[in-house]
């Protein structure tokens, strides 16, 4: 007569779901803070070149960005390749402007670090992205970048 019974059909005890809330709630707020959400509403055909030398840019918050290339719809603003800054159609004339407007929503420290990506189709032809150029040295805005994509080597395969 022992006071012990042996503890047989006693099994694993249940998982404790009370911590799932708290956990979704975390990867939600995470997912939340760090996506960042697409700025740009490209009203462009931008089909761009390929490189075979190519860099990444660093720090992308100091990156400006000047599109170029014929409108999606060319019904409404004809197939003349147009320049897009930020969400709209802009002349080479607007150019100075928003880059001394884009500048002074940087520290000074920041200033002199910051890049003009030009986001070229490749059907475009030279002259407006000259233009472009001409407008930007203007406003002493020299570090320009063309974006590219990757050309893929056809022996990788």
């Amino acid at each position: 007569m022992s006071k012990f019974k042996k503890g047989k059909g006693k099994g694993l005890p249940a998982v404790s779901t009370a911590s799932l809330p708290d956990i979704v709630f975390m990867l939600l707020f995470f997912f939340m803070v760090t996506t960042v959400m697409r700025e740009v509403d490209l009203q462009l055909k931008m089909e761009q070149p390929e490189a075979t030398e190519i860099d990444k840019l660093e720090n992308k918050s100091l990156v400006d960005y000047i599109y170029i290339g014929e409108p999606i719809n060319t019904q409404l603003y004809g197939t003349v390749p147009k320049i897009q800054l930020e969400d709209d159609f802009a002349t080479v004339e607007e150019i100075q402007s928003y880059i001394l407007e884009k500048r002074a929503e940087r520290s000074e420290a920041e200033q002199g670090l910051v890049t003009v990506s030009l986001k070229v189709d490749e059907e475009t032809k030279m002259g407006i992205v000259t233009e472009v150029k001409q407008e930007l040295r203007k406003v002493q805005a020299l570090k320009i970048n063309y974006s590219t994509r990757e050309k893929l080597d056809k022996n990788s395969f």
